[in-house]
C-alpha cells in the first residue's frame, strides 16, 4: 500500500534538517573557533657529549708569573710566556733564575713553580691532571670537590717517583738525577717508587726516593736545614776555585741564586769565578718544608806578583893584563 502524499512531502524536509544540524559543529570548528596560541619555539637539542670529549674540555692555564718564563708547545721553539696562556699535553714550561710561575686547572689544582724549574703537561681531564717535574721545586695544592673527584699526579722525570693526591698540599723537589723529596703540608699524599712500592706521606712528613729504590719511611720534616761547607782558606791565587758542600738528600741548593746539582746523598761541588779583591759567596739550602739555611764566605783573590827578570851582571872597569910571568923570580 503506497504512503500517503503528506509523508512523502515531509521526507525531504526532515533529511535537510538533519544535514543542517550535522553541519553546525563542523562550521563552528572551522569558522568561529579561535585558533590555538602558537607553541613556543622549542629549545635546540643539545648535542650528545661523549666522555672523551668532556675530558678534552679541561685545560691547564698559566695563570700568573714573574721574571723570565718560557713555554714550548710540543716540538716547537721556546717562546715567552703570556698571562692566561692555555697549556695542553706535551707543552713544557720553564722558569728562569729568580723567577716563578703558577699553573691552574680551574679550581681543582694550583701548581707553583719556583726559580729554575721545568715541568711538562702529560694528561688533563675532569678527573685527572698529570704533570712531569723535570727538575727544580714545585708545590701543588689540590682542592676536593663534592661533584667530581679530581686526582693530581706529579711525576719526577728521570726518577721512579710519583706523588698523587685528591685533596692536599705537597712540595716535590727533583735534582734531575733521580733523587726526589716530597713533603706534605696538608692532606695525604701517595708517593710511589721502584716496583710500585709506595708510602702515604701525611701532613708534616717527608719521604725521599733515591735512584732505583723505594720511598723511605715518612718522617717529620726537619724544622732546620743541615749545611756543611768546605771553604778554601787564605788568599786565593787562582781565578777559579772549587767549593764542596753537603746537605740533606733532596734539599735544593743555590749559590748566589743559581741552582747547584746535588747527588743522592746531598753532596755538591761548585766552581766559583773570582774577581780582584774579596768575593762574597752565598750558599742556600731549602727543604720541601720551606726551611732554609744560608752559609756565606768571602773569598779574596790576589793576583800573584809577576816573575822577576834576571838582571845582567855588571863588568868591572879594570883592565886585566897577563904579564906572562915576567915578574916571576928567575
Amino acid at each position: 500500500m503506497a504512503a500517503p502524499p503528506s509523508r512523502r512531502q515531509q521526507a525531504p524536509f526532515l533529511i535537510g534538517l538533519v544535514l543542517i544540524l550535522a553541519a553546525l559543529p563542523v562550521g563552528w570548528f572551522v569558522f568561529l573557533r579561535e585558533p590555538p596560541a602558537p607553541l613556543p619555539p622549542s629549545a635546540p637539542k643539545r648535542p650528545l657529549v661523549t666522555e672523551a670529549e668532556a675530558k678534552k674540555a679541561v685545560e691547564l692555564v698559566l695563570s700568573s708569573f714573574d721574571g723570565t718564563v718560557d713555554v714550548k708547545h710540543g716540538d716547537g721553539p721556546w717562546e715567552p710566556a703570556r698571562k692566561d696562556m692555555p697549556l695542553r699535553p706535551t707543552d713544557v714550561v720553564r722558569t728562569g733564575r729568580g723567577s716563578w710561575a703558577v699553573v691552574l686547572n680551574g679550581e681543582a689544582v694550583e701548581l707553583r713553580m719556583e726559580a729554575e724549574t721545568e715541568i711538562s703537561v702529560e694528561e688533563i681531564s675532569n678527573e685527572l691532571s698529570k704533570v712531569m717535574l723535570s727538575s727544580g721545586l714545585a708545590t701543588a695544592t689540590v682542592r676536593g670537590r663534592s661533584n667530581v673527584r679530581h686526582t693530581f699526579i706529579l711525576k719526577a722525570k728521570g726518577a721512579d717517583a710519583e706523588a698523587s693526591t685528591a685533596q692536599g698540599t705537597f712540595t716535590m723537589s727533583n735534582n734531575g738525577k733521580g733523587t726526589v723529596s716530597v713533603g706534605t703540608r696538608e692532606g695525604d699524599v701517595k708517593l710511589t717508587g721502584k716496583e710500585g712500592k709506595y708510602v702515604i706521606v701525611r701532613a708534616g712528613q717527608r719521604s725521599i726516593v733515591r735512584p732505583g729504590q723505594a720511598p723511605t719511611e715518612p718522617a717529620p720534616i726537619p724544622s732546620s736545614v743541615f749545611v756543611k761547607m768546605e771553604w778554601p782558606t787564605g788568599t786565593q791565587r787562582n781565578r777559579e776555585v772549587t767549593v764542596v758542600g753537603h746537605t740533606d738528600p733532596g734539599n735544593r741548593v743555590t749559590v748566589d741564586g743559581a741552582n747547584v746539582a746535588t747527588d743522592e746523598d746531598g753532596k755538591f761541588t761548585l766552581s766559583v769565578s773570582l774577581k780582584d779583591g774579596p768575593n762574597p759567596v752565598q750558599v742556600t739550602a731549602v727543604n720541601v718544608g720551606g726551611a732554609r739555611q744560608t752559609e756565606q764566605q768571602d773569598l779574596t783573590f790576589e793576583a800573584p806578583p809577576p816573575p822577576s827578570t834576571p838582571q845582567p851582571r855588571k863588568r868591572s872597569g879594570k883592565i886585566e893584563v897577563d904579564a906572562g910571568g915576567i915578574w916571576d923570580p928567575p
